[in-house]
């Protein structure tokens, strides 16, 4: 047995066709896959996938619910780890940049569906910024800034960690185009 397949017991057959999809989109992006290539990468049935989902729109709402979810709880487990709020923050951004090489395409992929308006996005553009801003608020609360300046100051530091990120994708892309054309994961 694997690790992953250690990891995969006693979730049950959606949770892992989610899994599945996840790290399937991670690699290879959503694009325009239809629901019966989207099966054939996962190794399963379309037929499955609409069971489970509903459609290639519920399926690809529920990877954008779990994608910002798993996120979510790395800040979570990290900032509830009992250290200053500072060295908090480093070992959170460590996370999310390994996060963000595996999955960071897909999930400006997502916000990119978001921001056209496209009905699969719709939970991330309302979340976008609002699920992570209590959070983020409180952390700038407790590294010491007011409570006037604390919100303004969370959702320049989701923009700007957004912009690192997205900037950090980018250069991998520019020097592997530069080095033969390996991909970010490679």
């Amino acid at each position: 047995m694997t690790q992953r397949d250690a990891e995969r017991a006693g979730t049950t057959l959606r949770e892992r066709l989610l899994d599945d999809a996840i790290d399937h989109f991670g690699r290879n992006g959503i694009g325009d896959t239809s629901l019966r290539g989207i099966a054939e990468a996962v190794g399963t049935s379309h037929r499955m996938l609409i069971y489970h989902f509903g459609s290639r729109e519920g399926l690809l709402a529920e990877v954008t619910r779990e994608v910002e979810a798993r996120q979510r709880a790395v800040m979570t487990a990290t900032y509830d780890a009992d250290l200053p709020p500072l060295e908090a923050g480093a070992r959170y951004w460590e996370e999310t940049v390994e996060a963000t090489l595996r999955y960071g395409p897909l999930f400006f992929e997502l916000a990119a569906h978001a921001m056209q308006g496209k009905e699969h996005a719709a939970s991330l553009r309302e979340e976008l910024i609002a699920a992570w801003l209590p959070s983020v608020t409180d952390l700038c609360r407790a590294i010491g800034l007011p409570e006037a300046q604390a919100e303004t100051h969370a959702r320049l530091a989701l923009g700007a960690a957004r912009g690192l990120l997205l900037d950090l994708l980018n250069r991998l892309l520019l020097l592997s185009a530069e080095v033969g054309g390996a991909g970010v994961d490679d």
